[in-house]
């Protein structure tokens, strides 16, 4: 197989969570509410059926279990992710800080926030004036299924959910056996590069996990080193440091 196809296939593996079924467009907007405690342990009155939602770096849960944000998340010059634009490309961006002013525009009627440093500093209390703000399970040690289980209660799809869940872990076992000979003692990296930056993904998170644990890659020593201080799912390398980058493939 050639690496073209490999990268291809690693591609429709993180892009499974979002073959979830269609659903119907024309609900009707309620004004009925249920409580739910957040990870932060906020009493939320989250609506029924949320029409404006933003939800800034969760946009793939939302489009897993078929929900679609009013503004998707942005960093830098207009950067976005790229493989969920096939669903969002006409949805406006929104800084990835969420300014005030930019949410107020929006008027959205639900804020999903996907880690506690989003609202620090007096910064929920300042959303929560706009719309419920739910701070969605986030951490080191929390999975990308916990976090798809949460935002699955807030809309009240938790069988989605885990149907999204077995769904990706068919697709893995098929991806590992179509690509054994390609993975079998291979290592492999994930770089992003913006702003003149470059940052690696550590190899227990995002799609850390999926190429070291669910895949099989083997981690390089580069890989290794930033993952043992790493405080979030992507952490910043020098330029020097990826000539001793020791990996396969590199994505």
């Amino acid at each position: 197989m050639t690496n073209k196809f490999l990268t291809g296939a690693l591609g429709c593996l993180s892009l499974v969570v979002l073959s979830a079924c269609e659903s119907s467009n024309s609900e009707e907007l309620t004004t009925n509410t249920r409580t739910l405690s957040d990870a932060q342990n906020h009493s939320v009155a989250v609506p029924e059926n949320p029409q404006r939602i933003i939800a800034p770096y969760l946009e793939d849960y939302l489009i897993a279990l078929d929900e679609k944000p009013v503004a998707q998340w942005t960093v830098g010059e207009g950067e976005v992710q790229d493989y969920l634009q096939e669903e969002l490309e006409e949805t406006p961006l929104i800084n990835f800080d969420l300014p005030y002013e930019d949410v107020l525009n929006y008027e959205p009627d639900l804020l999903l926030i996907e880690s506690n440093a989003m609202v620090e500093d007096g910064k929920y209390e300042e959303y929560e004036k706009i719309a419920p703000t739910y701070v969605v399970e986030n951490g080191v040690d929390v999975s990308w299924e916990e976090r798809l289980e949460d935002i699955g209660q807030v809309f009240d799809k938790q069988e989605q959910a885990q149907s999204v869940e077995k769904e990706y872990q068919n697709t893995v076992e098929k991806t590992k056996e179509e690509l054994q000979e390609d993975i079998a003692q291979k290592s492999a990296a994930v770089i992003w590069v913006t702003n003149n930056s470059v940052f690696m993904v550590s190899e227990d998170r995002s799609s850390g996990r999926l190429l070291y644990e669910d895949l099989g890659f083997e981690v390089p020593n580069l890989t290794q080193e930033i993952s043992e201080d790493a405080t979030a799912d992507w952490s910043q390398v020098s330029l020097e440091s990826l000539t001793d980058l020791d990996a396969d493939y590199l994505f």
